[in-house]
């Protein structure tokens, strides 16, 4: 294993117990430890997933940085695909039988549509090896999506939430032992304009899955993907502005969700795909430079709907806007106007980055670095731990079991494993197995949520002085309402918050 690969102390605190376990339990279960240790070596398994159509390859190739995940519709789009880092770039297909066959890009640079007369019922999924340095701390995977008519593509996706996937590695391994350290160990679920009863499905089967490894909004967000379908008008408040609109329906989605996610973003994927892959060139700069010298009355009629921006007669040739459409939609193409005629000289680069920030991508990669990369080391060695109970579990010995069970415990009595501890505690929160009157369910949730310790204590922008001071009153408030005011199952979530809060304040306090 690359001990230099391992998230952070947490990860390879549990490394080294599945190491010291692996002499004491049978030979089943220590190949499934092995199992653990190699997966926490690898960066953070992040799903994108959400209704077919809403958008999530183009969103992955914005991600990633590079157009490379298919976005029409072939054999490719029904199966599961894992971008990783890799020195090399290249495909493998990966069947069900374990074998892999390499599979040549497209002209264009993208994954195929299809498969070149592989039985796609035989494929397990497709794994995609890429330079890009984002994938070197976070792989990323595309799932076929929910509400498909394809019935296999739909299970691929639950069996990835419900974390019943195959991994490298683990062919030694049986069913129950595979299930066990399988699946995604963090989403990026995305939604359009309505949430439907299945994407509510979807969140709650995720969560049940990974409850045991501390799922719930540390390991949850959400994107609104496709702003510029949402009609400013009918949405109260919004007046006139798309962003707007997609903000106000955004902030309404992120409450309908809670506390399965931890946010809800506003994003225009294709905008941030084009801007982002290099697929937005010069001479789609000098195309939109062109309209933007129209006359208002047949610019804006143009800009009413698709058909009419390609079908209008104007100089600008109708391939080339076509491709526009492609690119940016009608949304993009009226942002980028907006933005030459008010800088008539304006590059095609500095036209570029405006665009990026138009489609809120920087707010999303913030958020994934704030939930994710930032907590990744709790993530990975919660879901280690949740990995390690359940493989022993599955040896059906009580001894072994028991055996497991306290080395945990040893490692959890440690100081620095608190973060753990208290993942475990919003764990139970959030999936409503401790009730918490609402105010302090929201406070459990914002300490083991947030990375930040401003953010954390609820002061933004807070003096050290009162960060330290109020992470005390609030220790003592939590050790009171353990021994005096809680229930035996409120009592342990209160310590663990109480322990929180104290760690904080000896973090901040003078030295």
């Amino acid at each position: 294993m690359d001990q230099g690969r391992l998230a952070g102390p947490l990860s390879m605190a549990v490394a080294n117990l599945c190491r010291g376990l692996q002499r004491q339990v049978s030979a089943r279960t220590a190949a499934g430890f092995a199992q653990v240790t190699r997966r926490l070596a690898a960066p953070l398994q992040v799903a994108v997933a959400g209704r077919i159509k809403s958008g999530k390859s183009t969103l992955v190739n914005a991600l990633i940085g590079r157009r490379v995940a298919p976005t029409d519709v072939g054999e490719c789009t029904r199966l599961v695909t894992r971008f990783q880092y890799g020195t090399v770039d290249r495909i493998e297909v990966v069947f069900t039988s374990g074998h892999k066959q390499v599979l040549p890009f497209a002209a264009d640079g993208t994954i195929p549509a299809d498969l070149g007369g592989v039985a796609i019922a035989d494929v397990s999924h497709i794994e995609a090896y890429l330079t890009n340095a984002v994938l070197d701390g976070m792989t990323v995977i595309d799932t076929p999506g929910l509400g498909s008519v394809d019935a296999a593509s739909v299970s691929r996706t639950e069996e990835l939430l419900g974390a019943a996937r195959q991994d490298e590695g683990a062919d030694e391994l049986d069913d129950i032992s595979r299930n066990a350290v399988a699946g995604a160990e963090a989403v990026l679920y995305v939604v359009t304009q309505g949430i439907r009863a299945d994407d509510q499905q979807a969140l709650a089967a995720f969560t049940a899955a990974t409850a045991s490894h501390g799922a719930g909004p540390v390991n949850a967000i959400a994107v609104l993907n496709k702003v510029d379908t949402i009609a400013p008008e009918s949405v109260p408040g919004a007046g006139n502005d798309v962003w707007k609109a997609a903000s106000i329906l955004a902030e309404k989605q992120a409450a309908l969700l809670k506390p399965r996610v931890a946010d809800v973003l506003p994003v225009n994927g294709l905008i941030a795909e084009s801007a982002e892959s290099g697929a937005f060139t010069s001479a789609d700069a000098e195309s939109l430079r062109q309209l933007s010298e129209l006359d208002d009355p047949a610019l804006e009629t143009m800009l009413v709907a698709a058909d009419i921006f390609t079908s209008w007669d104007c100089e600008v040739p109708v391939g080339v806007r076509s491709r526009l459409l492609e690119r940016l939609d009608v949304y993009g193409v009226r942002r980028a106007i907006e933005a030459i005629r008010a800088e008539p000289e304006i590059t095609a680069g500095v036209l570029r980055r405006l665009l990026l920030e138009a489609s809120g991508l920087a707010a999303v990669r913030a958020r994934l670095n704030v939930v994710f990369a930032a907590r990744a080391d709790g993530i990975k060695a919660a879901a280690a731990l949740a990995s390690v109970t359940a493989l022993a579990y599955a040896s059906g010995d009580p001894a072994e079991r028991q055996r497991v069970h306290d080395a945990i415990e040893v490692l959890l009595a440690k100081p620095e494993a608190h973060q753990l501890r208290l993942l475990e505690a919003l764990t139970l929160v959030v999936a409503g197995a401790v009730d918490l009157p609402e105010d302090l369910a929201e406070e459990v949730l914002r300490v083991g949520s947030n990375a930040d310790i401003d953010a954390q204590l609820g002061m933004p922008g807070g003096t050290r002085q009162d960060l330290a001071a109020h992470a005390l009153e609030r220790a003592g408030w939590w050790r009171s309402f353990a021994s005096f005011g809680a229930t035996p199952a409120q009592s342990r979530v209160a310590h663990v918050v109480h322990r929180a809060y104290f760690l904080i304040w000896q973090q901040l306090r003078p030295q």
